[in-house]
C-alpha cells in the first residue's frame, strides 16, 4: 500500500504542475500577469530611477550657471550674451523644479491612496523637465560657443546639437512607440507573451502545444 502511494505521488504532482502551468492566467516563461497595483508600483520605481539620473545632471549644470555670474569675465558680456545667460538660468531653475517636483508630490500625498494620480502627474512633470533640461543645455552651449567660435558658427553648432537631442530624446522614442503600435496584435519578440515554443501552453482545441505527453516514467 505504501509503495502504491509513493508511486502515485509524482504523477499527481506532475498533473497539478501542468494544470497550474496551462492555466489561462499564467504567462509563458513562468511569469504571472501584472496586477494593477504591481503596475503602478513598477511605474513609480521607474520614475524614481529616471529622476535620480536627470537630477544629477541638472543640478551640476545649474550650479555651474550660478557660478558664472561671479566671475570677472561676466562683466564683459554683451547685452545679447547677458540675455542668453539669464534665459539659461531661468530654464535651468525651471528644469530643476520640474524634476524634483515628483518627490514633493509624493511626500505631500503619501498615504492618501492616490498613487495612480501621483504616478500620472510625476510622469508629466518628468517630460516637462526633460524639455526644459534640453533647452538649458542648448542655451549653455550657445553661450559658451559664442566665446570660442567666431561668427554664426556658434549658432549652427548649438542648433545641430539641439537637433540631435530632439532626435535622441523625442523622435526616436515616438518612432519606436508608433512602430510597436503598428505591429500585428499578438506579435511579440523573443520570449514575449505570445511565444509558444516549448511553453506547453494549450492550443485552441485543448491539445497541449510543445508540452510533454504525460508524466515522466
Amino acid at each position: 500500500m505504501t509503495t502504491v502511494e509513493k508511486t502515485a505521488t509524482p504523477e499527481g504532482n506532475y498533473t497539478a504542475c501542468c494544470a497550474q502551468h496551462d492555466s489561462p492566467s499564467a504567462e509563458p516563461g513562468g511569469e504571472a500577469p501584472e496586477t494593477a497595483r504591481e503596475r503602478v508600483n513598477r511605474r513609480w520605481n521607474e520614475i524614481l530611477q529616471e529622476t535620480r539620473v536627470t537630477q544629477t545632471g541638472v543640478q551640476i549644470l545649474f550650479g555651474f550657471l550660478l557660478s558664472v555670474a561671479f566671475t570677472p569675465l561676466f562683466r564683459e558680456l554683451e547685452t545679447l550674451d547677458r540675455a542668453i545667460y539669464v534665459t539659461t538660468v531661468v530654464l535651468g531653475a525651471a528644469a530643476t523644479g520640474s524634476l524634483i517636483a515628483p518627490v514633493s508630490i509624493h511626500r505631500f500625498l503619501s498615504g492618501q491612496r492616490m498613487k495612480d494620480e501621483v504616478v500620472e502627474a510625476a510622469g508629466r512633470l518628468m517630460m516637462c523637465g526633460m524639455i526644459l533640461l534640453a533647452l538649458t543645455i542648448g542655451c549653455t552651449l550657445l553661450l559658451i560657443l559664442r566665446f570660442v567660435v567666431p561668427g554664426v558658427l556658434a549658432e549652427i553648432l548649438a542648433g545641430s546639437v539641439m537637433l540631435w537631442f530632439a532626435l535622441c530624446w523625442y523622435v526616436l522614442p515616438l518612432y519606436l512607440r508608433r512602430r510597436a503600435d503598428q505591429r500585428p496584435h499578438g506579435a511579440r519578440g523573443p520570449g514575449g507573451a505570445e511565444a509558444v515554443s516549448g511553453s506547453g501552453r494549450p492550443a485552441a482545441d485543448g491539445s497541449a502545444v510543445g508540452g510533454a505527453e504525460g508524466p515522466p516514467r
